[in-house]
């Protein structure tokens, strides 16, 4: 760690001492600290573009404290979360696709990642938070992300960032969203977040709460249901929804005049105003034990473009996590996500232009599918590894601008290891 790296890192945590007045944990008295560190290996071992390997990890420390305690804020709970990334991504570097296998890769230093006021009113019915954060922390995420480590599934769906200016973990901005349970099962969710393409640069760090280099306000709208393991024999989840997105893009293909960019030399023309639907679900399909989180669970997702310039035109994805694997095991699971990412005519069009430009002659597959099967072990309370083997059929290229061909297939082998440091802080503040 170097001493600039230090200092701003220093200056983040130091964010976290005010709440230590309010020590112990949240339940009892207040207030919790969080941390944990994610590591993420990668091996290509075949296809793509030359064999090699990538480490890329992240550090996560973060406190949440209840308002009420110190300010008599019923209800009101404080969150600081920061995040410090560092490593290398296998998919740029030796695939040649733009999917990372390394979810955990992405805005590699530290950051501010959450600072918000998280609010429950009406007997927990109605949820708001609002401050600095990202958007898919709040939609589209999933706690069976745990499992896997590809950015294909992991994390969110990676289409709605292709095709959109959807906020993610840690490059934070302003924005809210409020969350109304209608029944307690059946909830609306409703958020806008804005748009700052400047906070994703490698020199900023969080700090910079100015707007004047927002390029406009991503508004994402959700209905679903979810049952719990309390409420139902068979835990659901099921939501619709969709997203509106005002803010500056690049057209994928073409300059002002209309013409191909990467053939008349101008720049792509900027655009403005997308939109997406999306789908998808999570059904517990066995339950042994009521009183542990045995069983099988399928999961699937469908996102589709219903306006803008895109890049991809829609996105396919089921999976499956046993939890609890052999008897004795109840914690290691088995993992299975496989994933169809379909491009538009616009976006190949300008990667076969540019190949031709550079004398090459094969056209783009339309369809990129991306697998990962995994297996996690938990070694201890802390610590858990999870080998996993990817295989991706016809890599995308676009992570590979001089390459005159498709790439092969890829096959990639992982290790995800996550050690969580929560419960040592627990155990030291008792």
């Amino acid at each position: 760690m170097n001493l600039s790296f230090g200092r701003r890192l220093a200056a983040l945590l130091a964010l976290l001492c005010p709440l230590s007045a309010f020590a112990g944990l949240y339940e009892e008295r207040g207030y919790a600290l969080l941390a944990s560190y994610t590591g993420e290996s990668a091996f290509l071992v075949d296809g793509g573009q030359r064999r090699g390997s990538a480490y890329a990890g992240q550090f996560f420390v973060g406190a949440e404290a209840d308002a009420g305690r110190p300010f008599g804020w019923t209800g009101a709970k404080l969150k600081l979360y920061v995040a410090s990334r560092h490593g290398d991504n296998l998919a740029i570097d030796e695939i040649g696709n733009s999917v990372s296998v390394q979810e955990i890769w992405g805005a590699q230093t530290e950051r501010l990642a959450n600072l918000t006021i998280e609010q429950r009113l009406f007997d927990n019915r109605l949820t708001v938070e609002a401050g600095r954060t990202v958007a898919n922390i709040h939609f589209l995420g999933s706690e069976l992300c745990s499992y896997f480590q590809t950015n294909s599934a992991c994390g969110n769906p990676t289409f709605v960032f292709r095709t959109s200016g959807f906020t993610y973990w840690p490059v934070s901005s302003w924005g809210g969203y409020a969350k109304a349970f209608i029944t307690p099962q059946v909830y609306v969710h409703a958020g806008v977040f804005e748009v700052n393409p400047l906070q994703a640069r490698d020199n900023q760090h969080g700090l910079n709460w100015g707007i004047a280099d927002a390029t406009g306000v991503i508004a994402p709208l959700a209905i679903g249901y979810r049952s719990t393991a309390s409420t139902a024999r068979l835990p659901a989840f099921y939501e619709i929804g969709g997203w509106r997105d005002t803010s500056r893009y690049l057209d994928p293909l073409r300059d002002d005049s209309g013409n191909a960019a990467i053939l008349s030399g101008q720049p792509y023309a900027s655009r403005s105003e997308r939109s997406g639907l999306f789908a998808r679900f999570e059904q517990q399909l066995t339950r042994p034990d009521r009183m542990s989180p045995r069983g099988l669970v399928v999961f699937g997702a469908a996102l589709w473009g219903t306006s803008g310039e895109l890049s991809q035109d829609r996105f396919l994805e089921l999976g499956f996590v046993q939890k609890g694997t052999f008897a004795g095991r109840p914690l290691d699971s088995l993992a299975f996500v496989i994933n169809r990412q379909r491009y538009s005519g616009a976006a190949l069009e300008n990667l076969r232009l540019q190949r031709a430009a550079l004398g090459g002659g094969d056209g783009p597959a339309q369809d990129q599918y991306l697998m990962e099967l995994s297996y996690g072990v938990q070694l201890t309370q802390l610590l858990r590894v999870a080998p996993n083997l990817h295989y991706i059929i016809h890599p995308d290229g676009f992570s590979a601008p001089t390459r005159t061909r498709n790439l092969d297939d890829a096959l990639v082998v992982g290790l995800r290891v996550d050690l969580s440091l929560t419960p040592a802080i627990e155990a030291i503040s008792h």
